[in-house]
């Protein structure tokens, strides 16, 4: 499903920077809240540099993001390429910073919410937090898969349904890319009353299992190489392959800048 609006990524996924169809978290929470008055569901995705390599490789994760009705940047490096590309309305609207916003908004609204992914201890510090943060927040289902778990399987159908017969309207999904991707785009298709929203380790910040950046390294941009420090053996080869597609981001950004200038 690509809603109006939403530029079709192309098969080699090198125009990623056209999937970023909600500029700002203002915008983007708007338009949450109107697909929920209307009882239609959503699927949230925050685009980084780890998702354009992964777009570029993977045909599966491809498909689930042209799939995604609402894609924001998450990530300075994409939110610095749109202003190249002459899109200076673009945002940084990080994945894990939208849980606070999306819990204040559903208890104002009533709207249930369902945790899905990491850990059952994960989930039920995190739903914790948040009641106590946001009085009158309802969690309705806190679901933990299995290690392993497949988002194209049978088993992952079930959890979706189970999200559904909850009485959830928004599911977060804290599975990493491209697991939490692929299981909203299957779940918005298989539910499409339900909203979905991936948030990566967004969950764990909250219950405290783990730690991200101090607010003055995210500020000067340099929270994936704190990220990277913190774990090297596991993310050096991940940054490496993100720098490596600047070069052609690039190309792209400038690429769209000429053509916008040339209507």
């Amino acid at each position: 499903m690509v809603r109006e609006g939403q530029a079709e990524s192309g098969a080699s996924g090198l125009d990623a920077l056209s999937l970023v169809n909600f500029p700002t978290e203002a915008a983007l929470l708007a338009d949450m809240e109107a697909c929920l008055g209307r009882g239609h569901g959503f699927a949230v995705a925050t685009l980084n540099l780890d998702h354009v390599v992964k777009l570029r490789r993977n045909p599966t994760f491809r498909a689930a993001y042209q799939a995604h009705s609402h894609v924001v940047a998450d990530g300075n490096p994409i939110v610095w390429m749109a202003g190249l590309s002459g899109r200076r309305d673009v945002a940084l609207v990080p994945g894990s910073e939208l849980i606070a916003p999306v819990a204040a908004m559903a208890t104002r609204l009533g709207v249930p919410l369902a945790f899905l992914g990491s850990t059952e201890p994960v989930l039920r510090a995190a739903a914790e937090r948040l009641r106590a943060d946001h009085p009158g927040l309802k969690v309705a289902a806190c679901l933990a898969p299995p290690y392993g778990f497949d988002p194209e399987s049978s088993a992952a159908d079930a959890l979706i349904d189970q999200v559904a017969a909850s009485g959830a309207r928004i599911c977060l999904l804290a599975l990493g890319a491209p697991k939490q991707e692929v299981l909203a785009a299957r779940g918005l298709a298989r539910q499409p009353g339900l909203g979905f929203l991936s948030i990566g380790a967004g969950l764990d910040f909250i219950a405290g299992h783990q730690t991200r950046a101090p607010v003055w390294v995210r500020k000067i941009a340099m929270e994936w190489l704190w990220r990277m420090l913190s774990n090297p053996r596991r993310l050096a080869r991940r940054y490496l392959d993100c720098a490596l597609v600047l070069p052609s981001l690039t190309v792209t950004a400038l690429k769209a800048r000429k053509e916008g200038q040339g209507q």
